[in-house]
């Protein structure tokens, strides 16, 4: 709901639904095969010594892979947990001094269903066909490099953090993180193959005797939207449940893997923000270094995101801060180790608050800033000081932050953090912030998180913590979340994010989510959700009330209705939403409709349709979108979108239109040219638009010529303030050094 103002959602669901649809909820679960791991524990693979490297031409016509046994035992976890997948998939692991080598066979009784639309690297490839693999090289458990290609070798890469799954749960990890290794696929007669090739520099692996790795294999099927995973395949599980992997063994006596990279760039270009012109004329590095196989260091000088997505625009519906994920490379790379979260969104230490004007969303230029996260003797460490220049309204500040985490039974950790901001204003030269957290897990399935924090700002000595806990249970047929939190009217963690204080919020939200024999149905959800905030004088702020009702299809069709959503919000001062139109303080209430229908995922042309209406504060609102995405063929591709957002207000009535096109062309893997057209009708100049051409013309190593015209990166402030437009015009070198980069007779990627 665009509307709501808590933290997330809150859901308390309605039973009676399923017996009045005779479903019961364990019933999903009935005939289907248990699991096959033997009793010993978990699943082990083996991989076989070669003296030389395999042909990775993505074919498996080298003789050598017939010297390692395939990993051929796999399970599905869609549709049907813990079944016999429908389609066969082989795996062959080899390795020399210095790399491993997966030899991947996807066979498919259909071939020509094979779906390979993305070129495109380090984009999400879930409208693809894909394979996924996990290694935990440091056998923590927790912690895991993801490397994933589609039928066309293409590549995306990163971390997955305490287990968890990246915030848009579009991917299975974090895609911040960019590792060096190659791979090439090639779709054939009976399905598709791959091979690939990760250095053991990538991974950062030094250990050369008794090398154990956690290891998992994930395989998706898009025109089935199958997905079947060698190792935890239970549906609650997936590959990000890194304690559930399997093991590779086998690998023993290999060369020095320590990481050590080093890059440069040089940018060229001009810049002009309210019509003053600069030449860009810049440079600077990045130095990434293993201290040790578990703990990296990184530095960088004279940082530029010149290459960094914008924003996508939004129009706030609310009078409180919308959240913007972070984008910038320096900050994505082993973010989730410095992740303190105090809710859904709101975050103890949030990068964006680093370099990028909270008000404008203009760039803060940073002179240099210094990263190690890793393990050091059963904790989890991260380590992080960034330095900025005067610009503007934004003094010099430094920003030193320490993340300690200890490790605990299972996936349970205890940890603290702290945060100083120097800043060169005389009037607030400091603000300080620092948290105890922890989360402890039983069963498996119990989740209990608890967090204290504290903030120091000059002239506040009360009011100024945030404490709360939050409990979660999951099953495969049922997901229940409670939380209870506190938060002071003077808590400001400026190094953080919160969307506003002054609040004791508590909320129970409960999904049912059976899986009845229904054609063409895989699963429905019975969702609702109760949120109740006063503030901390006990006046009624927010309260809210959902019940919703969603279903899954086979084919990734899906529909998301809300049934009914009730709202009571106070407004203490005076909400500016567009131009002279102010809703008036007082107390609102409030209620929303929503529908919405997402068609199947497995065809050229995809689309997604939702309404929602009803009233809102003193008049009505109603919302419509549409969005859609073309794959023409695996070079190009176009997604749009289209927002109307109609109010009618006693004061009067207006309508806001957001729409956006971005077309997409791949002349290979290694060269991409894209551009992003927005239209926002609420701003003075409605049109930006973004402009990208990448060459990827070495690992690790990239030519950029990008221009932009609008605003790059979203504000943060409430509501919606002005925005200041640039139009920029970069073009941007960067070139990677390490040692023993590229392999001897070929070029870069493995290209002849």
């Amino acid at each position: 709901m665009a509307l709501r103002t808590t933290r997330g959602p809150i859901r308390v669901a309605c039973c009676w639904c399923l017996w009045a649809l005779g479903v019961w909820p364990g019933a999903a679960l009935a005939g289907q095969a248990g699991p096959a791991a033997s009793a010993a524990g978990a699943r082990i693979a083996e991989a076989a010594r070669v003296e030389r490297a395999p042909r990775t031409d993505g074919t498996l016509d080298d003789p050598l892979w017939q010297q390692a046994q395939p990993v051929a035992d796999f399970r599905q976890r869609e549709p049907y947990e813990g079944r016999t997948p429908t389609e066969k998939t082989e795996v062959r692991i080899l390795y020399t001094d210095r790399a491993v080598y997966f030899g991947i066979h996807c066979l498919d009784s259909e071939p020509k269903g094979i779906v390979a639309t993305e070129l495109r690297r380090d984009l999400p490839q879930n409208l693809d066909d894909s394979f996924e693999i996990l290694i935990d090289s440091r056998r923590d458990r927790r912690n895991a490099y993801v490397f994933q290609l589609n039928p066309l070798g293409t590549e995306s890469d990163g971390l997955i953090t305490e287990e968890t799954l990246s915030e848009d749960s579009v991917q299975d990890y974090d895609p911040g993180w960019d590792g060096i290794w190659t791979s090439a696929a090639r779709i054939a007669s009976d399905g598709w193959t791959a091979t690939v090739e990760i250095p053991f520099t990538t991974l950062n692996f030094t250990k050369s005797q008794d090398v154990v790795w956690g290891l998992n294999f994930k395989r998706f099927i898009r025109q089935k939207n199958e997905e079947d995973l060698w190792s935890a395949y239970w549906r609650i599980f997936g590959i990000n449940k890194v304690s559930e992997a399997g093991e590779l063994h086998g690998i023993t006596d290999i060369g020095s893997g320590r990481l050590f990279i080093f890059k440069p760039y040089a940018l060229g270009g001009v810049d002009n923000v309210s019509s003053a012109t600069h030449f860009l004329h810049t440079g600077g590095f990045d130095i990434k270094y293993g201290l040790r196989s578990d703990l990296i260091a990184n530095l960088t000088v004279n940082t530029d995101f010149a290459d960094t997505d914008v924003d996508q625009q939004r129009f706030n519906l609310t009078p409180f801060r919308l959240f913007f994920p972070e984008k910038r490379q320096f900050f994505l790379e082993n973010a989730s180790v410095f992740d303190f979260p105090t809710g859904v969104s709101d975050r103890l230490f949030f990068t964006r608050q680093i370099g990028i004007d909270p008000v404008t969303g203009q760039v803060v230029p940073i002179d240099a800033g210094a990263k190690i996260a890793g393990r050091v003797g059963g904790f989890d460490v991260g380590v992080l000081d960034v330095k900025t220049r005067a610009s503007g309204p934004n003094p010099t500040a430094n920003y030193g932050v320490v993340r300690l985490k200890r490790a605990l039974f299972g996936d349970s950790y205890i940890g603290v953090m702290g945060i100083d901001k120097k800043s060169g204003s005389a009037k607030e030269p400091y603000n300080r912030s620092g948290g105890v957290d922890t989360r402890l897990v039983f069963f498996k399935d119990l989740i209990i998180s608890g967090w204290a924090a504290r903030t120091k700002t000059p002239g506040v000595a009360a009011g100024d913590a945030d404490v709360g806990g939050r409990a979660e249970f999951r099953t495969s047929w049922m997901e229940f979340q409670a939380e209870k939190d506190k938060i002071g009217p003077n808590y400001n963690p400026e190094a953080g994010f919160i969307d506003r204080t002054n609040l004791q919020e508590s909320f129970a939200d409960l999904t049912l989510k059976p899986r009845p024999k229904l054609p063409g149905v895989r699963e429905l959800n019975f969702e609702g959700f109760i949120y109740h905030a006063p503030n901390t004088a006990k006046v009624l702020q927010t309260q809210e009330w959902q019940a919703t009702f969603r279903a899954e299809f086979n084919n990734g069709a899906y529909t998301d209705d809300d049934i009914v959503d009730v709202f009571t919000q106070l407004i203490t001062s005076p909400f500016n939403i567009y131009k002279n139109i102010v809703i008036p303080s007082g107390l609102y209430h409030f209620s929303r409709h929503q529908l919405t229908f997402g068609s199947g995922q497995d065809k050229k042309f995809t689309y997604n349709l939702f309404e929602r209406f009803g009233t809102y504060y003193n008049g009505r609102l109603n919302e419509a979108s549409v969005r859609f995405n073309y794959r023409a063929n695996a070079r190009f591709s176009l997604s749009g979108a289209e927002r109307w957002d109609r109010f009618r207000m006693p004061e009067g009535n207006f309508s806001i239109d957001l729409a956006s096109l971005q077309a997409n062309y791949s002349f290979s893997r290694f060269l991409t040219l894209s551009n992003l057209v927005q239209l926002n009708t609420a701003t003075n100049e409605a049109v930006s638009s973004s402009f990208r051409l990448r060459y990827n013309y070495r690992p690790d190593s990239d030519l950029f010529i990008v221009y932009n015209i609008g605003t790059r990166f979203a504000s943060l402030a409430v509501a919606n303030p002005p925005e200041l437009r640039e139009q920029r015009f970069a073009v941007k070198l960067t070139y990677s050094f390490s040692p023993r980069l590229g392999r001897k007779g070929t070029g870069p990627r493995g290209r002849p």
